[in-house]
């Protein structure tokens, strides 16, 4: 993929963005906690969610606001999640969408609302209004837009990249947040994409969903899916290109720069996983159908005694057999081929004898690929992880402190 130099969500044209710090997580240098993203136009609007039936007040309101396919700002936080917060933290989740409104001059019906952090606590509301106001969205405001939705993440990840179609030009942009609770079942994590292409609302929608498959329910921490899990496209139609409709081949094209966005975001977050030093890249070839083929990618990519192998460099191939025979996949053990990089493990079910310096090698660098072949069928799926260490402990032990 094509990616624009310091490409961000502010890319596209017509997006602006900004932040502040409103005290809801400790203050460290350059912190930001609230942020806020608006377009100068309204926006058809698609969205993906946790499928956890505990899902955060913020996620009801935006899957109400979604059903409407029209949107122009978002409002973040991090630091608190407002989840398991009752009747009270849906009323919150209203306030924040209300004072945005005011404040960037909408209707609130159009302010989508994102909150990650802490579970179970009141949202200090105070601070988040203070926050709100405080931010002032520009075109150069991005990279505090994404600090202001990080939590333990290291690092802030964003991109963008053109899109070249036959009847125009844009530009798709994103950035994400997530580090841990990460095992998405849609989308933890939170992922905001803009465009400055039209795009049919239909079409954005079932675009979104593919990519989210693709992409981000194919990334795995820890095999926690959160309560707050919130993917949204914004499309504002200021590249004033003919609206972008299902079936046609600038559809088609649409459709492969979003999934690559979506697919550059989602290793991102592989690759930040809490305590994690590699991102393991697993790839299943020859399954019968594509259901399979992400099956044993995701099962094999989540498995706790693979990725704790993984991160001790050990070729333990068995492993692997282990957790693609237990995904639900149609497997065959006398046909699976395994290989760690280009070197072969095991071939039709038969242990290879292979050189275990040399594969101790391929599994020392922070990118590990790994490839199980099926020999079922013309399916294949990727999915990424990270390795288990005891830094992923340290974190979550101490994490409400």
């Amino acid at each position: 993929m094509q990616t624009i130099p310091d490409g961000s969500i502010t890319s596209p044209q017509g997006f602006m963005a900004g932040a502040a710090y409103a005290a809801i997580k400790t203050a460290g240098e350059g912190q930001r906690d609230v942020g806020l993203l608006v377009s100068e136009r309204p926006c058809a609007v698609a969205g993906v969610f946790t499928q956890n039936k505990f899902r955060a007040a913020p996620v009801h309101w935006c899957q109400e606001r979604v059903a409407s396919r029209r949107a122009q700002a978002i409002v973040v936080n991090s630091g608190n999640a407002n989840a398991g917060t009752g009747d009270q933290g849906y009323q919150d989740t209203a306030q924040m969408a209300v004072v945005a409104a005011e404040h960037l001059g909408l209707d609130r019906h159009d302010i989508l609302v994102a909150s990650t952090g802490v579970i179970g606590v009141p949202m200090p509301m105070e601070k988040v209004r203070q926050g709100i106001v405080s931010a002032h969205p520009t075109r150069d405001g991005a990279g505090q837009f994404v600090r202001a939705m990080m939590t333990t993440d290291t690092f802030p990840k964003t991109v963008a990249a053109p899109v070249m179609l036959r009847s125009g030009h844009g530009v798709i942009g994103g950035a994400a947040k997530g580090a841990g609770m990460i095992h998405p079942n849609m989308a933890t994590l939170l992922s905001f994409i803009t465009t400055d292409l039209a795009v049919e609302p239909h079409l954005l929608q079932h675009a979104l969903k593919e990519a989210a498959d693709a992409a981000f329910n194919m990334i795995t921490i820890d095999g926690d899916t959160s309560t707050n899990d919130t993917l949204l496209l914004l499309a504002n139609g200021a590249a004033g290109n003919p609206e972008i409709r299902e079936g046609t081949p600038d559809a088609h094209t649409f459709q492969e720069s979003l999934n690559a966005v979506c697919i550059h975001l989602a290793k991102m977050v592989a690759r930040d996983g809490e305590g994690a030093t590699k991102l393991i890249e697993v790839r299943a070839e020859g399954a019968q159908t594509l259901a399979d083929a992400r099956a044993a990618a995701r099962t094999v990519a989540a498995s706790s005694l693979f990725k704790a192998a993984v991160y001790g460099r050990d070729p333990n191939w068995g492993r692997i057999l282990a957790a693609a025979g237990r995904s639900g996949a149609e497997l065959d053990p006398a046909k699976a081929d395994v290989f760690v990089g280009d070197i072969c493990l095991m071939r039709s079910g038969q242990p290879q004898p292979f050189d275990h310096a040399a594969a101790r090698a391929a599994m020392s660098g922070d990118e590990v690929s790994f490839r199980i072949d099926l020999n079922l069928g013309q399916f294949q799926a990727t999915a990424w992880g990270c390795d288990l260490t005891e830094e992923y402990v340290r974190i979550n032990a101490e994490y409400t402190t």
